[in-house]
């Protein structure tokens, strides 16, 4: 094929001869990787196609320079919307209603509908959150939820303490107790109904970055600002996903399609709201366990901080190199320097304070 229609061996085919290979195979091909050919014929404007990123196309691969050339031009769709189709499967409709929950463009929800297989499935979301939250509480504790008045509340291995601070892996495992079951329960259902679609769109290594930096700026910001507390629940992981999706839907309102969009981002931050101001309201309550104050708030904070600047790059750039994103690398760079930083102020800030910390537990 390639010495067929570039004899020269250049690496790039005509329009042309690229229409001509449509007409005499478009019946071959799936609609909607024709559609996305023709838009990449019509967009370009100097009278030639990369051959890599046909290749790419037909092998289910999409390089930022092919993404570029779909997304320049006019970018003429030649049918019908992925909305408008009919006759489709349980599992297709599915898969569409995600596309449009979180895609902005329908040339990539056309994308992501034809190439998606569910393998593998969302699998981080749902094993951070079955496994995590309700196999480890309620078969090795033997229940659900650690109240924070219960007596054993400050013993457990895996919540922050500052006390405790040198146990470096506390700053991740904090997500696993929560400070009572509605705690446990608003952050289980935000993480489930946005984080599943997201990581089956963007896939699990992206959102398991984007939760765990959140997870991790959560636990730093509270030893940072709220030195004299410890942190539980998943919060900052949450939050992070959460208000990188939000963030996302504001940006390209315009061309999100999904239903009841502004109803749903409404829940979505009352949800919050209210989790946060329960999270406020707790911190400042006088401790049902003295001398130890209640759980803080600002890993909430932390992870909103990560969503609105890591998360956002990532679920902006759909099947993108996020090495050739500037903002990627400068706000990766600010949080790698806030890590050291706070890595540093555990170290040094608390002896120089002379803060009077809660004994350990």
């Amino acid at each position: 094929l390639l010495s067929q229609f570039d004899p020269d061996n250049t690496g790039y085919i005509s329009t042309e001869k690229f229409r001509s290979l449509l007409q005499r195979h478009g019946s071959e091909l799936d609609p909607h990787k024709l559609e996305v050919l023709l838009a990449l014929a019509d967009s370009n404007s100097e009278g030639r196609i990369c051959y890599q990123d046909f290749v790419n196309l037909m092998s289910n691969k999409r390089s930022n320079s092919f993404r570029q050339a779909i997304l320049q031009g006019n970018r003429r769709l030649c049918s019908k919307a992925l909305l408008e189709e009919t006759g489709l499967s349980l599992s297709q409709r599915l898969i569409r209603h995600v596309a449009y929950e979180t895609l902005p463009r329908e040339i990539d929800r056309k994308w992501y509908y034809d190439s998606y297989t569910c393998c593998p499935p969302p699998w981080f979301m749902i094993t951070i959150t079955i496994v995590a939250f309700f196999l480890y509480n309620g078969v090795v504790l033997d229940r659900f939820v650690l109240q924070v008045s219960h007596p054993l509340y400050l013993k457990n291995t895996l919540l922050y303490h500052p006390q405790l601070r040198a146990q470096a892996w506390r700053y991740l495992t904090y997500i696993f107790m929560h400070a009572g079951i509605e705690h446990l329960g608003l952050n289980v259902v935000l993480q489930l109904l946005v984080g599943v679609p997201l990581e089956m769109v963007h896939g699990a290594a992206r959102i398991s970055f984007v939760y765990v930096t959140g997870v991790v700026a959560g636990s730093l910001a509270v030893s940072v600002a709220d030195m004299t507390a410890p942190v539980v629940g998943s919060s900052g992981g949450v939050y992070a996903l959460v208000s990188a999706h939000l963030a996302n839907i504001v940006m390209n309102w315009s061309g999100m399609k999904c239903q009841f969009k502004l109803l749903r981002m409404a829940v979505a931050l009352i949800c919050m709201s209210f989790e946060f101001g329960r999270a406020v309201w707790l911190r400042f309550h006088p401790s049902a366990y003295p001398p130890c104050p209640h759980p803080s708030f600002m890993a909430h904070l932390g992870g909103v901080m990560v969503g609105i600047t890591l998360g956002v790059i990532i679920l902006r750039n759909y099947e993108q190199r996020l090495q050739d994103q500037t903002l990627w690398w400068i706000f990766l760079s600010i949080y790698v320097i806030f890590v050291l930083f706070a890595i540093f102020w555990n170290i040094f800030a608390y002896s120089l304070l002379d803060l009077k910390l809660p004994p350990p537990p």
